[in-house]
């Protein structure tokens, strides 16, 4: 299993938070998730917020395209990017199977 998939011209992401980290950065995968470094707090949604930010700003999509799918208050997330328009090079995904 992958820490990412496509659904349509989504990506789905599977990701371990670790917040209040010293800089915001993708860190390589935690078991079969990805690692994403924040740093924000894990308080009143702060961090939850963060994510989407960090995430539409990596994928080059505006915040509204990116949504948490689930696990709000947990470290575990799963996460929706519409048609992202940019892949992370460090990220080494593969481009949509279409």
């Amino acid at each position: 299993m992958s820490f990412y998939r496509w659904d349509g011209d989504a990506l789905i992401l599977d990701c371990h938070l670790q917040p209040k980290a010293s800089n915001d950065a993708f860190a390589g995968l935690h078991g079969e998730r990805l690692k994403i470094r924040l740093t924000a707090p894990p308080v009143d949604g702060k961090a939850n917020a963060h994510l989407l930010a960090f995430l539409a700003e990596s994928f080059g999509v505006a915040k509204s395209q990116v949504s948490l799918l689930s696990d709000q208050q947990s470290r575990q997330k799963r996460v929706r990017i519409q048609t992202p328009a940019t892949l992370p090079a460090e990220l080494g995904l593969t481009a949509r199977p279409f």
